[in-house]
């Protein structure tokens, strides 16, 4: 439920939002409210009144922005899982139901290694999902094979530290 702080807050910079994601989104006006409206629930989930800001427009297009790169980033990944499974013959494509369930699991991964360098996040997906071994891991990345066992440390303690 909005409190009266939220709701003045919502009113006084919704407009302005959704017109500078309009301008990001190339004037689609319907996923501009979504973000919109997207970017308020972060602030209502944070549980707490809207800070006394300065810059309010900042702080919105601050998470707005972040909203726009997860969606963008999940785009990616989901055209290129969809490329990955054209090339498979049509008896081996999974159903509509287990492609959305792998497609999630894909997305999730992405967020538990997120804010890991791109080093890192190779060599864990290289041993996790082709079932590399380090030597080979650390010759395509150019770097140790003691390197490529700190880089699967890391990951693994990130991985553990989200669940």
């Amino acid at each position: 439920m909005l409190d009266l702080t939220h709701e003045s807050f919502y009113r006084e910079h919704h407009s302005w939002l959704t017109s500078w994601l309009r301008g990001r989104l190339g004037q689609c006006s319907d996923r501009a409210a979504d973000f919109a409206q997207d970017t308020f629930m972060r602030i209502l989930q944070a549980g707490s009144q809207p800070p006394e800001l300065l810059q309010p427009r900042s702080y919105l297009a601050t998470i707005a922005r972040g909203l726009l790169v997860d969606h963008f980033r999940r785009q990616d990944q989901e055209r290129a899982y969809l490329a990955e499974l054209a090339l498979l013959p049509e008896a081996l494509q999974p159903s509509p139901e287990e492609r959305a369930i792998l497609l999630e699991t894909i997305f999730t991964i992405d967020r538990m290694l997120e804010g890991l360098g791109p080093k890192v996040r190779q060599a864990f997906l290289l041993a996790q999902l082709e079932g590399r071994d380090y030597a080979s891991i650390a010759a395509e990345l150019g770097v140790s094979v003691s390197s490529v066992k700190k880089y699967m440390q890391k990951a693994i303690l990130q991985c553990l530290m989200c669940l």
